[in-house]
């Protein structure tokens, strides 16, 4: 693996619930777009390549960001059906393609998140030789949110358990994934093909990746964030209200 950094930002979404039909990444929160936040935390991270997966107003969504930041050669890949995560992931694939480096996937509505803690997390993933870091934050109310489930103590991740899917007991657990993650390229995108629609949604879930590289026998870890806000997503105009308290 080389020491070049990639980031998959997933921006497709309709974002049902913002009562527009402007895209969701493209709603203002002080006085920027969301993406915009997000994008500028990856480029102070370090990050050499970064690619955007568009749908919902996507044509919108890249005119923008060539023209916010024209010194930065964003790429494009577009999503034409809502298939899920992991199904979002697979349309990078081929941009990507003799990409072995470390590549971090996150949403484009999550505004808070900072250069800080997106190094701290491609730190992690490169001292432990992960294939996958997920990051993680605690939540006094981790109600709705996937848990992660150590090894014991240590910072090993076994799985990732769906709130709605979780055990009383995994339910007592307050660290949830926060969606973002490290991987590596090669093995990201192999473990994708393993991937399947099996589940309520019939989707392809990103976080299926975490239970097959375990399977493999092969290195999944957690970092953890200092800050809980800096993961906080934004689904609806409520949503959107509250964090907008927050950063001013």
């Amino acid at each position: 693996m080389n020491n070049e950094r990639a980031a998959i930002v997933l921006a497709a979404g309709k974002g049902t619930r913002m009562r527009s039909e402007r895209a969701k990444v493209l709603h203002e929160i002080a006085g920027k777009p969301i993406i915009d936040h997000v994008i500028r935390a990856l480029k102070g991270a370090g990050i050499n390549r970064i690619v955007v997966v568009i749908g919902h107003q996507g044509e919108e969504v890249e005119k923008h960001l060539r023209a916010t930041f024209p010194e930065h050669s964003i790429e494009f890949c577009w999503q034409r059906e809502q298939k899920g995560t992991g199904h979002a992931v697979m349309m990078t694939k081929d941009t990507l393609a003799g990409f072995d480096g470390a590549v971090v996937v996150t949403a484009g509505d999550v505004p808070f998140i900072s250069e800080k803690t997106l190094s701290s997390l491609f730190a992690d993933h490169e001292a432990n030789s992960a294939c996958a870091t997920c990051l993680s934050a605690v939540f006094e109310d981790a109600t709705g949110y996937g848990r992660a489930v150590r090894d014991g103590d240590s910072d090993r991740l076994l799985e990732i358990v769906e709130h709605k899917d979780a055990s009383a007991e995994i339910l007592q657990i307050n660290e949830i994934n926060s969606g973002i993650f490290a991987f590596s390229a090669l093995e990201l995108f192999s473990a994708l093909d393993a991937v399947t629609t099996d589940n309520s949604q019939g989707e392809y879930y990103l976080t299926d990746v975490i239970s097959i590289l375990n399977k493999q026998g092969k290195p999944c870890f957690v970092s953890q964030a200092g800050n809980p806000d800096e993961v906080r997503g934004i689904n609806s105009v409520e949503q959107l209200k509250e964090l907008e308290q927050l950063f001013s």
